[in-house]
């Protein structure tokens, strides 16, 4: 496996936000290569601790290449401490709920763009050779605090890629939408409450989420330290579900209990976008992904040599609502790949159907 060209052999990857969902799973998908190290920077020391034995009792042979580090992307000092002698760094610290962003954003200003920084600055200092930051498609059109705070993460990593002070930190993002079972999806409510007897809680049925697992997410940010440019940000492409649907496949496997709706949350949109149609017009068609290339042109637009380029003149954006849409089904089939779904039908001594896809 390469990254950037370079063999991942002897190299250190930081995660960020490593106890996370996607910390966890990016640790998995890395800790059985060749890579020499792996450092989980975050700051839940139980949960560190949690990760740590679960890595003993799992990967006796493999645990001793992870290292802890306890600390917030907030306090520059912690991520000075963390970042010498670091390779690839995947930058997943981040507030990501919602309802809770809309509440408090100041705290997201702080945690999504401010630490962003941090964590680039100081990469960009020591050498590190590769970033992928990890964005939402809740950053294209932002319409809530988080997707605002994200747009502005991006926005952080495209001016420090092209920033003349960066001698050479490739630093790319990668943006998803619903990552099926992440902490705080719906999809582990939705068993919660089926589970529990209650009627699943659906804010609007019509609403369209795209059904990606955690693999599969983890494979877009292997793709990205393997071909990224600097200011790269990278789509997937995927299918999607409404949330109906998603209720329905849930309670197909768990049982039936009823449907409650509530209305939506805080800053909720309709359909996910994970590219806009402005950003179309500088996107690469790359089979599985989408690379929407960076605009690395300075201030001086109007200078000769520092036109833009269009390499695509589709208007219309990527979202859930005009992908590939799941049926029940197939929504059921897609669910079935994650191991939350798996684990919590075994948990419940519940055989999933033949699938009928």
């Amino acid at each position: 496996m390469t990254s950037n060209g370079l063999k991942l052999a002897g190299k250190t990857l930081l995660i960020t936000g490593g106890t996370g969902s996607f910390g966890n799973t990016v640790l998995g998908h890395f800790l059985k290569t060749d890579i020499s190290e792996i450092r989980i920077f975050s700051r839940d020391e139980k949960k560190q601790d949690d990760m740590r034995h679960k890595l003993q009792s799992n990967f006796p042979d493999l645990a001793g290449k992870v290292k802890f580090y306890l600390g917030d992307v907030r306090d520059l000092h912690s991520v000075e401490s963390v970042m010498p002698g670091v390779d690839l760094i995947f930058h997943a610290a981040a507030l990501k709920q919602i309802p809770s962003c809309e509440q408090f954003p100041m705290q997201a200003v702080k945690t999504n763009i401010l630490g962003t920084d941090n964590v680039l600055t100081v990469a960009i200092r020591e050498g590190v050779q590769s970033v992928v930051c990890l964005s939402t498609d809740k950053a294209a059109y932002p319409i809530n605090a988080m997707g605002m705070t994200k747009g502005l993460m991006e926005k952080v990593a495209l001016a420090h890629a092209r920033s003349e002070l960066n001698p050479g930190t490739v630093i790319s993002c990668t943006r998803y939408g619903n990552v099926m079972c992440s902490r705080g999806s719906v999809i582990p409510l939705f068993i919660d409450q089926t589970l529990s007897g209650h009627p699943v809680t659906v804010t609007n049925p019509a609403m369209t989420r795209f059904m990606m697992n955690l693999d599969e997410a983890v494979d877009l940010v292997e793709f990205a330290f393997e071909h990224a440019h600097p200011g790269d940000i990278f789509v997937q492409k995927a299918p999607a579900s409404t949330v109906a649907t998603i209720a329905d496949a849930v309670q197909a496997l768990f049982g039936s209990t009823g449907v409650q709706i509530i209305g939506a949350r805080h800053g909720e949109k309709v359909d996910e976008t994970l590219i806009t149609s402005e950003e179309m017009v500088r996107s690469e068609d790359l089979g599985d992904y989408i690379r929407i290339a960076a605009d690395m042109r300075d201030i001086n637009y109007e200078m000769p040599g520092n036109e833009g380029e269009m390499a695509n003149v589709q208007t219309e954006g990527y979202t859930s609502g005009n992908t590939t849409r799941l049926n029940t089904d197939q929504t059921i089939a897609k669910m079935l790949t994650t191991s939350y779904v798996q684990d919590a039908l075994a948990a419940n001594g519940i055989t999933p159907p033949a699938p009928r896809v």
